[in-house]
């Protein structure tokens, strides 16, 4: 999924969040008019003069992914898609331009959006208990539903224990198990608060899977659904979809994901998975150019309310990579030219993704094809690769 666990220690169990930037192997972690696409040869053709094809060379070169892949937007609205390496290490089979991933925790944008689009419909208050909406659901050591906001839940300030800590290893035979949401709360909640609600952040899967909980409660549809037609559906994004249950394989052209143990390890194929456990907090599979799409959609105000956006872009300091600062559901990071980016990113076992956009139009998702990095400053390559591209 932004990525499996938060914390150093479980690194082995990559996961649907963006990870810390001190433990390199695992962390760095739209209605937009299309001007024109270039062909991945056409992005190529820049060759050494490109800092964005430059940025995925050194990602294959230097980093040892298999594969990178990025979808770049400028200021007059013009995209060009770029790639570097292969998009199967057994075959050298090139990689699609545009490519579908399993996108991880970018998943929890799309899970904030209609979460707060109930809050602008008055279906939902941010600063309401989870109580109130899963009422006797939320108890445990130190755990208590009606200390816990909705709010806190997007933010990551809940103190809940994170899921994914205890799920076990889902990269060998687990990873074709179904493993259904009510299951992996009570997963969370057999384990103790990580502290008080509201006197810290620290990024936790749990909040999400609450998130989404919360979601199918007050619509009374599923999970899947809500985010299909409230924000899939809504702006376009025709190469983005909430795998059904069962799914393992990925629908569209699309590089193989490998994943190591750790770094210098053997990259296995680990593509064909089932992504339930990663549910509202990142099962959802799309791919960079759909990504910008959905960040650019949000900060021209085309899938929230303006006030919704505003509570949507309050942001806490994040313990994920200098600089970060966590809203609901997305992440502001400044940029060395100045200036914020708004995304999100995510790690689930295969990929690795952060994304970005600015206010003045500009955008870049980049996607590489391991999310345990081969090396040990990739996931560091990759955003500063995105900022670079915003940049230059």
């Amino acid at each position: 999924m932004p990525d499996r666990s938060h914390q150093p220690r479980r690194v082995r169990r990559s996961s649907s969040r963006p990870r810390r930037l001190i433990t390199m192997a695992v962390v760095m972690a739209a209605a937009l008019a299309v001007g024109g696409t270039l062909p991945t040869s056409a992005a190529q053709a820049h060759g050494s003069g490109d800092v964005v094809q430059r940025g995925l060379d050194r990602l294959v070169h230097d980093d040892k992914y298999p594969a990178a892949l990025a979808a770049v937007v400028d200021r007059d609205g013009h995209t060009r898609n770029y790639t570097s390496g292969v998009a199967d290490l057994r075959t050298g089979a090139k990689v699609p331009a545009d490519g579908q991933v399993r996108a991880g925790s970018n998943t929890k944008t799309f899970t904030a959006t209609v979460v707060l689009q109930l809050v602008g419909e008055g279906k939902v208050s941010l600063d309401a208990p989870i109580e109130k909406y899963l009422p006797n659901l939320v108890r445990g050591e130190g755990i208590d539903g009606r200390r816990i906001t909705v709010r806190q839940l997007l933010q990551h300030t809940s103190g809940l224990p994170n899921y994914t800590d205890f799920t076990g290893d889902l990269t060998g035979k687990k990873r074709h198990t179904y493993l259904q949401p009510r299951a992996l709360l009570d997963l969370a909640l057999a384990h103790k608060a990580r502290f008080v609600p509201g006197a810290k952040w620290e990024y936790s899967n749990t909040n999400y899977l609450l998130a989404g909980l919360l979601i199918e409660k007050v619509t009374g549809r599923p999970l899947a659904e809500q985010i299909t037609h409230r924000v899939i559906e809504r702006i376009g994004l025709r190469h983005t979809y909430f795998p059904g249950v069962g799914e393992e394989g990925i629908r569209e052209a699309h590089p193989e994901g490998y994943y190591a143990a750790k770094p210098g390890k053997p990259l296995k194929n680990i593509t064909e998975m089932d992504p339930s456990w990663g549910w509202a907090a990142g099962q959802v599979v799309s791919t960079p150019g759909d990504l910008n799409r959905l960040f650019t959609a949000l900060s021209g105000g085309k899938l929230l309310k303006h006030a919704q956006l505003a509570q949507m872009r309050t942001t806490v300091p994040a313990d994920l990579w200098p600089g970060a600062r966590y809203g609901l559901g997305v992440v502001s990071t400044p940029l060395s030219c100045g200036g914020l980016m708004w995304g999100h990113g995510g790690d689930i076992p295969g990929y690795h993704t952060r994304t970005g956009v600015t206010d003045d139009g500009r955008a870049a998702t980049i996607a590489a094809t391991a999310d345990q990095a081969p090396v040990k400053q990739g996931p560091a390559d990759v955003l500063a690769a995105v900022g670079a591209a915003l940049c230059g």
